[in-house]
């Protein structure tokens, strides 16, 4: 009985932390006093969220209000690709964790306004309710779906007018860009003539290499501008002439100016006035000189020297 049992502890350690058995996490809590962020259980024990979009909300919300938080920055500052950030960015936003609209400066540039909620459904300025759970938030989708396909009210045309302006306002819509022309006839010599114009621009320029999807795709534009009697070398310096620094999709560009600076077709001329042109050059039978003349023969100089000698 007054054996020691040198296996055991001679007392119990106070404040051990660690669990009768050896499973599970073991806790050792620090209290923070400074650099810290206050992240909800909901955001971290998320249950349908991948834990890389759960680890990206947790960066964002310990960010400081107008911090960049782009795709393109955020590849750069962590190792996942841009394509796994995007699809933890949209689903943040699809719970609700982040909001991405894209605005109009008064500039002219449009800009994306990102913001992020440390509860979803929160609002700027005012608290976030609870989020609903799983099954509510499945019935308000049904009931969403099926408000979709009720059929539209008619509206009349002064409604419309009015809710136009509305729609601007909410949300700007960017300009179509303009069609590129096509030529009225199929002209195989017009065609390979701007197939020949697209592919040496970079003769001109080395920013204008096009691919051949690209001349494949602008070629006929470019043969619609030859079918209206304009040159090539007047063709290839619209083209050419007054390119912006830096040029970055140079197809687009070209396709704007094609579209944009088609010129019209050449007017008819009078009726009853025949525009006179010079006869065709040709080479003379006597001496190999050339000299214009409707057909072939000798050049005047040619004929007096025979007249001379008959």
């Amino acid at each position: 009985m007054d054996t020691q049992q040198i296996t055991a502890p001679s007392r119990a350690t106070a404040g051990d932390p660690r669990p009768a058995t050896p499973s599970g996490v073991i806790h050792v809590n620090t209290r923070h006093t400074s650099r810290y962020t206050v992240i909800g259980n909901h955001l971290a024990q998320h249950r349908e969220m991948s834990l890389v979009a759960i680890g990206l909300a947790v960066h964002i919300q310990s960010l400081p209000a107008g911090a960049k938080i782009g795709i393109k920055f955020l590849a750069d500052r962590f190792p996942e690709s841009e394509t796994r950030i995007a699809a933890a960015l949209r689903e943040l936003e699809g719970h609700g964790y982040l909001s991405r609209t894209r605005e109009r400066t008064p500039g002219g540039r449009v800009v994306t306004r990102t913001v992020s909620y440390n509860q979803p459904g929160g609002d700027m300025g005012r608290p976030a309710p609870r989020p609903a759970p799983r099954a509510e938030r499945q019935r308000e989708r049904e009931r969403q779906s099926v408000v979709l396909v009720v059929p539209a009210p008619v509206t009349t045309p002064a409604t419309v007018r009015a809710s136009v302006p509305e729609q601007r306002a909410s949300s700007p819509v960017a300009p179509l860009p303009p069609p590129l022309a096509e030529p009225q006839t199929h002209d195989l010599a017009h065609h390979r003539a701007a197939v020949d114009l697209l592919a040496g621009l970079r003769r001109d320029d080395p920013r204008l290499l096009l691919a051949e999807d690209d001349i494949r795709r602008l070629a006929p534009a470019v043969a619609a501008w030859l079918e209206r009697d304009a040159h090539p070398d007047a063709v290839r310096r619209t083209l050419v002439a007054d390119l912006p620094e830096p040029l970055k999709r140079p197809a687009g560009l070209l396709a704007h100016r094609l579209a944009t600076l088609l010129p019209p077709p050449l007017p008819a001329a009078p009726a009853g006035e025949s525009v006179r042109r010079p006869d065709p050059l040709q080479n003379c039978d006597g001496c190999d000189r050339a000299f214009r003349a409707p057909e072939p023969g000798e050049c005047c100089d040619c004929r007096s020297n025979l007249m001379e000698a008959a």
